[in-house]
């Protein structure tokens, strides 16, 4: 995938694309792109969507205009520079309908700076038609492979409504995606705000104060006023079972103030359970897509097996140097395997390379198995 921002110029139909993003960066993470409503009068009669790279919230209104009543894609980037954000791309809808979101989508595909996508418009659909456009953005977050979706739950304002909740949990399954409520009272809007613009900024605030291997979780949200529902203990019992998906919530402490009280993904595979290991995962391919991608037009033999399980190697020693990945030593951590074995001639013929490895995110020698595939169309991870 190429890095690329878009720049419209003011001359009808005239704009430019595949315009280099910040060159000579390291990996970047908590980098998330927001699709949403945003000036019409802003756009060319055929419009398509395009991304912009904003670096502060002033930003918003120098490439989109006055945020608009019927929007909630402006609070949710200011919230995301407020909690912490530094790097965000905003790509602007003509309407929030299901066919202009999946353009917007389209149009993000190439970007593999962000791994991070939010949808703050979508609640402005009815709930059938909202559920239907956040499987959208699983869908796409699981097809890309490199990116991970932070979701607003349903606005509740009662407690007979946390079945609502549970219900939108169980209509979204995904390993790539995790699901927030309740909204939020701020002091600049109206009307509540759906979540995920604050939350994606714990998650850049989480990333930069430790790494994506942490939790993003028990963190101050900056901004927030109130909330439109108080959750209690029981509460958060009923939308998070010991197995499953999970709806985080944030919750209102005394003394302690409104904090993210959570970390569930909504996958039902017990190994992602938790956001900060799906995206250590997430980080651990995008790392290889930018140092290895290479390695499909090499001669699939020895001693491209050695380089893979070389740099894969002194990669994953960084991360367990760093705390991400756990054991006394780094074979309790970690192992990585490319070989004859991984590679047997029917898998050669075809053109792939197949790379084994396991880490241990929580326990030494408990490894998560995942399988690295080089291929024509890229690289992928195929899960045990």
């Amino acid at each position: 995938m190429q890095t690329s921002t878009h720049l419209n110029l003011t001359a009808p139909g005239v704009y430019l694309q595949d315009i280099p993003a910040i060159p000579g960066q390291d990996l970047l993470t908590g980098v998330p792109v927001f699709l949403g409503v945003a000036g019409v009068n802003n756009f060319p009669k055929n419009h398509h969507p395009v991304p912009q790279m904003l670096t502060l919230w002033t930003q918003f209104v120098q490439y989109f205009g006055k945020p608009l009543p019927n929007s909630y894609l402006a609070h949710a980037v200011r919230g995301f520079f407020e909690n912490g954000g530094r790097l965000c791309y905003v790509v602007g809808l003509k309407n929030q309908t299901l066919a202009e979101l999946q353009r917007g989508l389209q149009s993000i595909e190439p970007l593999d700076i962000i791994d991070l996508v939010c949808g703050p418009d979508v609640l402005q659909n009815s709930p059938e038609e909202a559920l239907e456009m956040q499987r959208a953005i699983l869908e796409h977050c699981d097809t890309m492979g490199d990116r991970f979706a932070i979701l607003d739950a349903f606005n509740i304002s009662k407690t007979e409504d946390i079945k609502v909740l549970k219900a939108q949990q169980q209509g979204l399954i995904g390993d790539n995606g995790a699901l927030y409520t309740p909204w939020l009272k701020l002091e600049n809007a109206s009307c509540n705000i759906p979540p995920c613009g604050h939350i994606a900024g714990i998650y850049a605030r989480n990333d930069s104060q430790v790494g994506v291997y942490r939790a993003p979780a028990n963190y101050l949200l900056e901004g927030v006023l109130d909330l439109s529902f108080l959750f209690s203990d029981v509460h958060w019992q009923i939308l998070n079972s010991a197995t499953g998906g999970g709806v985080n919530c944030i919750r209102s402490f005394r003394s302690r103030g409104i904090r993210v009280w959570g970390s569930r993904t909504l996958s039902q595979n017990p190994e992602w359970q938790y956001i900060n290991i799906r995206r250590l995962k997430i980080t651990i391919l995008r790392w290889v897509e930018r140092h290895l991608i290479d390695a499909v037009f090499e001669p699939n033999n020895t001693d491209l097996w050695v380089r893979i399980e070389r740099e894969l190697t002194v990669y994953l020693e960084t991360l367990w140097e760093q705390g991400a990945i756990q054991g006394e030593t780094t074979e309790e951590a970690f192992y990585v395997k490319c070989d004859a074995q991984t590679n047997p001639p029917e898998i050669r013929n075809t053109g792939r390379i197949i790379t084994e490895i396991g880490f241990a995110p929580t326990t030494p020698s408990e490894f998560i198995v995942i399988s690295l595939v080089h291929g024509s169309s890229g690289v992928k991870f195929v899960e045990s």
